[in-house]
């Protein structure tokens, strides 16, 4: 018995959707100093759903993310602030520097009206003549420009009939030639002078950005003409010597962040795609009184958290340094009569990164224990720094989703975490974290995605993958 031939289309069968993929998506870091200037860190770019450093993605040789005329649109939890066209590229003279690369350019706030060109008023007024004589106005411009070239007898204008005999000699056959006036002088030829060189092209030219297979960022043109900013210390454009720099106090070894780490610093996730889905903002809305409730229970389980790594601290502590068996149990005796920690610059901000009104808290803050008499030393001298993230569960109570506490001699166990803002990093409409990382191999930045139960780390610019 013959088998049954299948249809050419089976029933329930669905050919996968390919996704239209719309070009990479880069996240930035826009810093607004003090004075107004504004610059870029690249941190991350996305492309074909992988995760890059932005600060070393196709630098050819200036990174992609840091293209000039690159767009970036600043954000405060989802909400956009502003508008950071790139202008130049700038490499770190340090070697390891913390910034390798550096972007400058413009930052036009939201809100703010677009500078329009102004009017140039002209070198001379139409109408008026441009001789050494005293100005004459004339309401014709034909007749202006006709009255000096009357005035001014021509050289191939022939001479008037003169009465006199002719002599005796040939006669010519015309007119004698008109000899040129000393003061008369022919006019130049516009040929380029020797010292004047073609200008060289700028490094942007040669990054590859006119590659046709070459994926592209959000890209427009400035409002206006871009500043030049590349006297930022400790910083020179890609293949100038560093004695070049603008600043000569400042050594190839002297980080730009040296000069400027005291003055107070605006700092704004931003996203350059030229594709991507519009901001939304991040922002929880509390309902009133809940707040204060959700902060109190936040405080409590810090402390506990604290408390928990004391103990942890103390048992690893004890058990090497164990000497006897009295001395282990003075110590247990003085660890249970510590006082709770103390909470100073404590820092609470909430997002609903799902959009789902679900609050994800985060929380972070530096903690010391007093000790519990004057005599009392030990792990109460130290001084720690927490960051705690959780979230609401079905039962309307704290679920915790990452706890990081740790202390300058535990950075490599733990790195210390400071909350920068909420960004989209893979346009897919939910808000990742951002954060600032402190650890033993130096300072980075990282990016985690806030699950059900735990933060999941995308990218970490200390250990890209």
């Amino acid at each position: 018995m013959a088998q049954e031939e299948l249809p050419e289309i089976p029933p329930q069968q669905k050919k996968p959707s390919q996704k239209n993929d719309k070009g990479p998506r880069a996240v930035g870091l826009v810093r607004l100093s003090s004075n107004g200037k504004a610059t870029l860190v690249p941190i991350a770019i996305r492309v074909d759903g992988r995760f890059y450093d932005a600060a070393s993605y196709k630098a050819n040789p200036v990174p992609m993310a840091l293209e000039s005329g690159t767009v970036y649109e600043g954000e405060r939890s989802g909400t956009s602030v502003g508008l950071f066209t790139v202008n130049a590229a700038l490499h770190s003279n340090a070697l390891n520097a913390v910034t390798p690369w550096l972007g400058t350019g413009m930052w036009l706030p939201t809100g703010t009206d677009v500078p329009q060109t102004a009017m140039k008023a002209e070198s001379v007024p139409r109408g008026i003549e441009t001789t050494d004589q005293p100005p004459r106005l004339s309401k014709n411009q034909k007749t202006a420009q006709e009255t000096p070239a009357a005035r001014t007898p021509s050289p191939s204008a022939a001479p008037p009939t003169s009465s006199s005999p002719p002599s005796s000699g040939p006669t010519p056959s015309g007119p004698p030639p008109a000899k040129p006036s000393p003061e008369s002088k022919p006019p130049a030829a516009t040929q380029p002078s020797q010292g004047s060189a073609t200008p060289p092209p700028s490094d942007q030219t040669n990054s590859g950005a006119g590659d046709a297979n070459r994926p592209r960022l959000r890209r427009g043109k400035p409002t206006q003409t871009l500043p030049s900013d590349e006297n930022v210390p400790g910083y020179s454009k890609p293949g100038s010597p560093p004695s070049a720099a603008k600043s000569p106090t400042t050594t190839p070894a002297t980080p730009a962040v040296s000069g400027g780490a005291k003055e107070p610093i605006k700092m704004y996730p931003a996203i350059s795609d030229a594709g991507g889905p519009d901001p939304r903002s991040y922002v929880f809305e509390w309902i009133k009184g809940e707040e204060e409730e959700r902060r109190k229970q936040m405080l409590d389980l810090a402390k506990e958290q604290i408390r928990l790594y004391l103990n942890q601290q103390a048992k690893g502590s004890i058990g090497a340094a164990q000497a006897a068996s009295k001395s282990t149990a003075a110590g247990r005796k003085q660890l249970s009569k510590a006082k709770d920690p103390v909470l100073e610059n404590v820092q609470l901000r909430t997002f609903d990164l799902w959009a789902n009104n679900q609050p994800v808290l985060v929380l972070s803050a530096e903690a010391h224990v007093p000790p519990a008499s004057p005599r009392a030393t030990g792990i109460t001298d130290a001084n720690y720094t927490i960051t705690l993230v959780a979230r609401t569960d079905i039962y309307n109570n704290l679920h915790k989703l990452y706890v990081g506490v740790t202390d300058k001699y535990h950075l490599d166990v733990t790195p210390q975490l400071e909350l920068i803002d909420a960004v989209d990093v893979d346009g897919d409409g939910r808000g990742e974290l951002l954060f600032r990382e402190i650890s033993d191999a130096g300072s980075g930045y990282v990016i985690y995605r806030a699950t059900v139960d735990k933060l999941w780390k995308l990218f970490d610019t200390l250990n890209p993958e």
